[in-house]
């Protein structure tokens, strides 16, 4: 049984994966990019994880429709039916029993693809809105997968899975032994990051009041891979010795830090929000403003009535905003973990088997 997993949001598909790998007889590729983003050409995570856990990776070169005229709009778009041929080799190549697409522009021309070769099909909608590229995926799905209720689909082939949440998140949670990031100081620990592939304006304002945030406690700051040299340039104030460890990414222990954090700050994507909510980890969330249907924004939005974050527009971001937000917070994090952790009760903790399950349930029927 081959399973050809594909899409951007990597954090599920991992989780997801991890799942499909105790199926006897599974076989799993993965189809997604080979850098972050246009015009950055840092390798992404996928690109470097998934080799790493046996899964074969295939990167695509596929383009986008852009909202808005840049420098990468005419080449994105000449690259749309380079992508598509390229999908269709890789369907006639690997043969697939079955596609599980996680979403975004790289998934599209894989999912047209093995619809035209009748492969069953079903996708997964991590957020409360659904992109554009979902929304051209879901003509093609057998089934459409959904994190939360009331759906952003209206089809007969909806069902509810919830949001996978990584293997080491789960284990973690029920009671695996751990050894504190920040040793004995007595101290809160503040985990930063800015998603996947990181946000150098927040790694920006973070290095402007860093010497502020590390008297007030332990710092872990995640800042990804770009073309700044943030990571570098971090990484080479060795002046807060143990109060602040910087990495580009957190892979192995991520769990662990996450579980130990007493504060996170983050970008609004809809897996760390969904990782946090089933911790009772409260968060300052930095929403990212200018994606498609206001995503980030409006997945802030719903756990801040949850009482799981509290919303920093990145309009109002800045060294000293960011410096005083985090202050308060500091100052109320008692109760603001007992609010954090009422967010639980919209997350399903099973996501990932459930998917997984679905997935080849559709694989070996796909009546179903």
């Amino acid at each position: 049984m081959k399973i050809l997993v594909t899409g951007a949001h990597f954090t599920p598909a991992v989780a997801v994966i991890e799942e499909l790998k105790k199926f006897d007889g599974a076989k799993i590729v993965y189809v997604g990019r080979r850098t972050t983003l246009e015009g950055d050409g840092s390798a992404s995570p996928e690109s470097q994880v998934l080799p790493a856990l046996g899964v074969k990776f295939i990167p695509i070169i596929t383009g986008r429709l852009q909202r808005s005229f840049t420098i990468y709009t005419i080449p994105s778009l000449f690259k749309i039916p380079v992508g598509f041929i390229q999908a269709l080799y890789i369907i006639l190549s690997e043969k697939p029993d079955v596609i599980l697409s996680f979403g975004g522009y790289v998934a599209v021309p894989v999912v047209i693809a093995g619809w035209l070769f009748s492969i069953p099909i079903i996708i997964h909608e991590q957020t409360l809105v659904s992109g554009l590229a979902n929304k051209i995926s879901a003509f093609c799905a057998d089934k459409i997968a959904v994190s939360f209720e009331p759906d952003v689909f209206k089809s007969e082939k909806v069902i509810l899975t919830g949001n996978p949440i990584r293997r080491e998140i789960v284990e973690i949670s029920q009671g695996v032994k751990l050894t504190h990031p920040r040793g004995g100081l007595e101290v809160p620990t503040i985990l930063i990051m800015g998603g996947n592939q990181g946000s150098h304006i927040i790694n920006l304002a973070v290095e402007e009041v860093l010497n502020k945030l590390t008297k007030l406690a332990y710092v872990i700051h995640a800042t990804g891979d770009n073309k700044y040299g943030d990571f570098e340039r971090l990484e080479s104030l060795g002046r807060f010795g143990e109060r602040y460890l910087v990495k580009k990414w957190i892979g192995k222990g991520y769990g662990a830090i996450l579980k130990k954090a007493d504060l996170v700050i983050s970008r609004a994507g809809i897996n760390t929000l969904t990782e946090l909510a089933y911790l009772g980890k409260p968060a300052l969330v930095i929403p990212i403003p200018y994606l498609y249907q206001d995503e980030q924004n409006k997945n802030a939005g719903y756990f801040e009535k949850l009482g799981l974050v509290r919303i920093l527009p990145q309009s109002k971001l800045s060294a000293e905003a960011l410096f005083k937000n985090i202050r308060v917070m500091l100052s109320d994090l008692n109760q603001l973990i007992e609010r954090a952790k009422k967010a639980k009760k919209v997350i399903v903790p099973d996501a990932a088997k459930r998917l997984a399950l679905e997935t080849m349930l559709l694989a070996k029927n796909p009546e179903v």
